[in-house]
């Protein structure tokens, strides 16, 4: 009993410094590694911790993919012709 009780008083207090900006990702990773750790051996709680840090970082990636596509849309299209290259000079003999 004791041991249940301090794992859920953890998990409340992982989840409450987590904060509300950080919980993309999190609560559906939290989910999937819950039910993992069940079925692996009744670790719901550890595979609950490991869901939500694998979810935040799988988001975080995400995210930052996007940024980069939005970046790459929006960079400016050159008006510019490419410079032809010179022809090629036989060389003299």
């Amino acid at each position: 009993m004791n041991r249940k009780l301090s794992s859920i008083l953890l998990a409340v207090t992982f989840l409450a410094g987590a904060g509300a900006a950080q919980a993309k990702g999190c609560l559906a990773g939290a989910a999937v590694g819950g039910v993992a750790g069940h079925v692996a051996g009744h670790h719901s709680v550890i595979g609950a911790g490991v869901g939500c840090m694998v979810g935040r970082h799988r988001a975080n990636k995400k995210e930052k993919a996007q940024a980069a596509a939005d970046a790459n849309a929006r960079a400016p299209i050159s008006a510019t012709p490419a410079t032809p290259a010179a022809p090629a000079v036989p060389a003299s003999r």
